[in-house]
Formats: structure tokens, C-alpha cells, sequence
């Protein structure tokens, strides 16, 4: 008998960066329990192209990417979600899709690596950043014993993970 395969989408607004990053990440890190998807309320059309870099450099996937609606997830015949978490402020208090199966929820905000000014290098290192924070909250849930906690526990378990602040990854080689 095979396990569940649970599936999780990311939103924000412009889907472009937060969202890819913590799909990619959640590709690679979940896969066989997980299928990860992102979603913007008005997405931008195109993948910042240092959201690729990042997950390039630290060894997750960076293809098949593209900025899409989130109207895609809540038709008849879309993947029914099991979890959503928006990662932006403004995709948190935007009124969302009625999503078909009634997933858990919760809001994972992430500073948007998109909206930093400075250098290149400046740049880069918001994205890595954001990459960072959001595989450290990756890592906490896709810890969680799904199987074996209730509604109300896995809802509280999903908000502390959105407030985690920068926590560092366990992961040896993200440095």
C-alpha cells in the first residue's frame, strides 16, 4: 500500500520569486509525499530569473517554472490542494478562490526578495535569503507526522511555522 501524496500550493501575488522558491524547494525535499505548485493573485507573467539562480545554485530544480493565476488551482478538474500557504503579505489579505476539498491554510510571509534595491550582490542575497527562511520552514513541515495529528494540532503547528523568523536550516551544506 502506498503513502498519500499530499499536495501544496504556494501563493503570492506576483509569482515570481517566495512562491517559486518554496515550490522548488518542496519539489525536491517532498517529493514522494509531496507535489508542490505556486500561484500568484496577479502574476507577473515570468520567473525572476534570481529565484532560478538561487534554487540552481543550492542544487533544487529550475525548470518547468511559469507565473500563473491562481484561479488555475480552484476549477473543476484542478489538483485538489491539501495545504495553501501564502508567503506575501498582500496575496494574505486578498479574498482567495473558494479552493475545492477545503485545505488547511496558513501564511508563511516572507520578505520580498523581489522589492530589494542595491547592487546585484545585494539582490542575490535577499534572494538567498528568503531561499533560506522558507527551506527552514519547509524542513520543520515536512517533519510533521501528518498521519498521526489532529485538525486543530496540525492547524496550530502550520501558523508557528509562518512565524518562525529566519531560522537556520539544518541542512549541513546551505551556508
Amino acid at each position: 500500500m502506498s503513502d498519500r501524496i499530499y499536495n501544496v500550493l504556494f501563493l503570492c501575488t506576483g509569482n515570481t520569486a517566495r512562491s517559486v522558491l518554496a515550490e522548488g524547494i518542496l519539489r525536491k525535499d517532498g517529493a514522494g509525499r509531496f507535489t508542490a505548485y505556486s500561484a500568484g493573485s496577479q502574476p507577473k507573467g515570468s520567473i525572476n530569473p534570481l529565484s532560478l539562480k538561487v534554487l540552481g545554485t543550492y542544487g533544487y530544480p529550475t525548470d518547468g517554472f511559469r507565473s500563473k493565476n491562481w484561479d488555475e488551482f480552484a476549477v473543476p478538474g484542478a489538483p485538489v490542494m491539501d495545504f495553501i500557504f501564502t508567503v506575501c503579505d498582500s496575496a494574505a489579505g486578498e479574498p482567495c478562490p473558494v479552493w475545492l476539498g477545503h485545505p488547511m491554510t496558513a501564511h508563511w510571509g516572507i520578505p520580498d526578495p523581489a522589492a530589494v534595491e542595491g547592487t546585484d550582490i545585494e539582490k542575490e542575497a535577499a534572494f538567498v535569503t528568503a531561499f533560506k527562511q522558507m527551506l527552514s520552514r519547509i524542513e520543520v513541515f515536512t517533519a510533521l507526522p501528518l498521519k498521526k495529528i489532529d485538525a486543530m494540532s496540525l492547524k496550530e503547528k502550520l501558523k508557528e511555522i509562518g512565524q518562525l523568523e529566519g531560522a537556520a536550516s539544518s541542512k549541513k551544506d546551505i551556508s
